[in-house]
């Protein structure tokens, strides 16, 4: 079942590619440095050149997808990480499924015995937000905002514009950490003693 969800998550993800279109390789480079997530003490750390592949349009696509996988991995970690320390909601998740029992699994075990219904609202549920985010108005690669959080909407319209930044700032770079978070815990789950910090850990 996580194969399955993983390639749905890929699928979903490049089905918004885009036809590549030419634009100055340094550019688009001084464009990173000068986006919102160039930090220190790596700030525009770009190893693979990755933005300078295609035009402007993919380099905001890219942008917007380490935006939603940010946002996706630090609800996983903390979703992760509660789940392994037993915390639950009370009564039951479906007939014959407690919250309880699950919380006594680990995190990836609790997953798989989620009723498939109960999978496929969740899926889908993604698969909404992920729709009305990249339908709203004018699209992030044509000039419009970045996906914006769909539930529970959040207004910033009046946070001045350096908190905003400092804001957006954080939200990135605790997001890239997530990812690295779930990466791990994954990897720690999947193949014993890939990570060390975790091994022997009872959540993984």
């Amino acid at each position: 079942m996580k194969s399955v969800v993983f390639a749905l998550l890929i699928s979903c993800a490049s089905a918004f590619t885009m036809a590549p279109m030419a634009k100055p390789t340094t550019s688009l480079t001084a464009e990173l440095q000068s986006m919102a997530g160039a930090t220190a003490p790596l700030k525009g750390f770009d190893p693979l050149n990755l933005a300078t592949l295609g035009s402007e349009e993919t380099l905001l696509w890219f942008r917007a997808a380490e935006l939603k996988h940010g946002r996706v991995a630090m609800l996983a970690t903390t979703g992760y990480l509660v789940q392994g320390a037993g915390f639950h909601f009370p009564g039951n998740l479906a007939t014959g499924t407690t919250f309880e029992s699950l919380s006594s699994m680990k995190p990836f075990d609790a997953w798989d015995a989620v009723p498939d219904s109960g999978k496929a609202q969740i899926l889908f549920t993604i698969f909404l937000a992920e729709v009305i985010s990249e339908s709203k108005g004018v699209h992030y690669t044509k000039g419009g905002d970045l996906p914006t959080i769909v539930f529970p909407p959040i207004d910033f319209s009046g946070v001045d514009a350096a908190t905003v930044a400092t804001k957006r700032n954080r939200e990135l770079n605790n997001g890239r950490l997530a990812m690295i978070a779930i990466m791990s815990f994954i990897a720690a789950t999947n193949i014993p003693g890939s990570v060390p910090a975790l091994a022997g850990n009872a959540a993984f």
